[in-house]
Formats: C-alpha cells, sequence, structure tokens
C-alpha cells in the first residue's frame, strides 16, 4: 500500500526527534552492557564509563553552528 504524500511529510518532520531518541537509547544501552561510549563536549572527546567516570581522549575544533535551512559544503 503507498503512502501519501500527506503521511510521507508527516514522518519525514519527526525524523530529528526520532533519531535524538535512538541515539539517547543506543549511549544507554552501552552503558548498561559494561561499554564505554565517546561524547564530545565544548571541543573535547572524552570517553565515558559505565561507572560514571570520563576521560579526555582528545581536544576538537569547536562545533560549527548551521541555521535551520543552511547548507553547507563538507571538504
Amino acid at each position: 500500500m503507498p503512502i501519501s504524500e500527506k503521511s510521507m511529510q508527516f514522518l519525514e518532520e519527526h525524523i530529528p526527534e526520532l533519531a535524538q531518541s535512538a541515539g539517547t537509547q543506543a549511549y544507554w544501552q552501552t552503558l548498561a552492557s559494561g561499554h564505554s561510549v565517546l561524547q564530545s563536549e565544548n571541543g573535547i572527546v572524552y570517553e565515558v564509563f559505565p561507572d560514571g567516570t570520563r576521560t579526555i581522549v582528545k581536544k576538537i575544533a569547536p562545533p560549527t553552528p548551521v541555521r535551520v535551512g543552511e547548507k553547507r559544503v563538507l571538504k
């Protein structure tokens, strides 16, 4: 059964929310399984461990702010 244009637009509008939820769920599932995760915050990459400790992995360039609808060319 084909999906209507209106239904497709509705689903597409919710992609950011679904992606954020999936990322958060994966983060917590990984920690719960006893593995560490990498997290970027204020230009620093941290390794976060299940017990809550964090170690600095490396410093990186700060994030580039992008407005909604702005197009960027990646190198």
